[in-house]
């Protein structure tokens, strides 16, 4: 039983973590012996409805033991406020079935499905009561092993009588994602006037920045798009497809243009050295692995036994991208800092050293904010205000997008790469004071 008690102190943690899902989804369970399985976690209005549909069910014996009780199976929903209490009864017994517990909203056990050989059951339960909940479903029965068909739909009631798809702390986000690419297609429109009107400084890689802007304002669309048709249909209808093609080309742009602006590639050389090389070779990589893992994680659901191990997978590679990008800002930095002392400009080798160290911080801010903050956010806001974290991560990636376009803008006089030979001795003192240390 100290499996069983491990086993559900993981899953009460994952339905803590996991973000609130919806959408109708049909699921296959094959030969599964982990006693608890988490199939959603949903937020609720006081008009909220679960209905489930199991067919084709069998339960096997693993060993000699005698056919286990059918009420031992089944499918319930508990709400975070009685996580610990339903933990306790378990800690303390460990031969408790949670299907016992006073803690929880039991919905059904096998022993209300259908005769063999369909083995089914389809039934429908309101929930009265506003909170975020997790369906789980338990098995008991020690040494069996289940298979089962299940399709959930999970929603609120609108005051029309509409069905609403989205969890109670998501229903704004169509509109929160749709505000998001207008204001990134006036930003690529105003990057391109500011490239046509200084074609002189027009570098590659203001061409890529310009993808870049097209790339992420095409993602919100279909973000948009994808929570719009499984707030009012329950299926995203293909556009979780282009969302998730988007994402995948948003983010390798993203980690590129950093690490090549990190690099001074086209601005202060045409060409990138060996280890700058070597970092795209591993960045871009990991992150179609990312992606990947993303992919798994948003369209599977916990309900998967490498559900866990993915999300692993996931926060591994985009820690090390994390850090693997921020090396050409440093080498960039560290080079300046060597060339000032040689080549008597200290001016503009102290432009360029106070701009790669101003970007440093930027990309050190967004990549803290980005990971640690919203995170937090996610993970503490009460479930009605979960779209709190979502518009946060957008506001602090349009501030990063802007600060970044800003700084490397295609204008004359750009301190980046332009020579300004004034207050060159007030420059000098500078370097040799200011040691520009990380």
């Amino acid at each position: 039983m100290a499996k069983t008690t491990s086993s559900f102190a993981v899953l009460l943690l994952l339905s803590l973590l996991t973000p609130s899902t919806a959408e109708i989804k049909s699921l296959t369970i094959n030969s599964d012996t982990r006693p608890m399985i988490l199939f959603e976690k949903f937020g609720f209005t006081h008009k909220g409805h679960v209905s489930i549909a199991v067919s084709s069910v069998s339960v096997a014996v693993l060993t000699s033991a005698s056919q286990p009780e059918s009420s031992r199976l089944g499918f319930f929903l508990l709400n975070e406020e009685t996580l610990v209490q339903v933990l306790m009864e378990i800690q303390q017994n460990p031969s408790f079935c949670v299907l016992d517990s006073h803690y929880i909203f039991r919905l059904f056990t096998f022993r209300d499905l259908s005769p063999p050989p369909s083995a089914s059951v389809n039934r429908s339960y309101p929930v009265t009561n506003p909170n975020e909940y997790s369906l789980f479903f338990a098995n008991c029965a020690p040494e069996t092993s289940v298979s089962m068909v299940v399709r959930t739909e999970v929603f609120n009631l609108d005051s029309d009588g509409s069905r609403d798809y989205l969890s109670a702390g998501q229903t704004t986000l169509p509109s929160i994602f749709f505000l998001f690419s207008l204001a990134y297609m006036g930003f690529f429109a105003a990057w391109v006037y500011l490239c046509y009107a200084n074609k002189r400084s027009f570098h590659r890689i203001h061409l890529l920045m310009a993808v870049l802007l097209v790339t992420k304002a095409l993602n919100l669309i279909c973000a948009a798009e994808d929570k719009h048709y499984i707030k009012v249909t329950g299926l995203p209808h293909g556009w979780d497809v282009l969302f998730y093609i988007f994402q995948f080309i948003r983010v390798i742009l993203l980690f590129t243009v950093i690490v090549l602006i990190g690099t001074g590639w086209s601005f202060l050389k045409p060409f990138l050295q060996d280890r700058e090389k070597k970092v795209l070779m591993i960045v871009i990589p990991l992150q179609v692995l990312a992606n990947l893992a993303s992919v798994v994680i948003g369209e599977t659901g916990p309900f998967i036994k490498d559900w866990v191990t993915w999300n692993q997978v996931f926060l591994l590679v985009d820690i090390i991208c994390c850090c693997a990008i921020i090396f050409p800002i440093v080498w960039s930095i560290r080079s300046l800092r060597e060339t000032s002392k040689t080549d008597g400009k200290a001016s503009r080798n102290l432009a360029k050293l106070t701009l790669f160290r101003q970007f440093y911080i930027v990309v050190i801010g967004y990549l803290y904010f980005t990971r640690i903050v919203v995170f937090a956010l996610r993970t503490i806001a009460a479930y009605k205000y979960q779209w709190v974290s979502n518009a946060a991560e957008e506001i602090a990636s349009l501030a990063f997008y802007i600060i970044m376009f800003y700084m490397f803008r295609p204008v004359e006089k750009n301190e980046y790469f332009v020579l300004d030979e004034e207050e060159e001795e007030a420059a000098e003192i500078a370097l040799r004071d200011e040691e520009f240390e990380l």
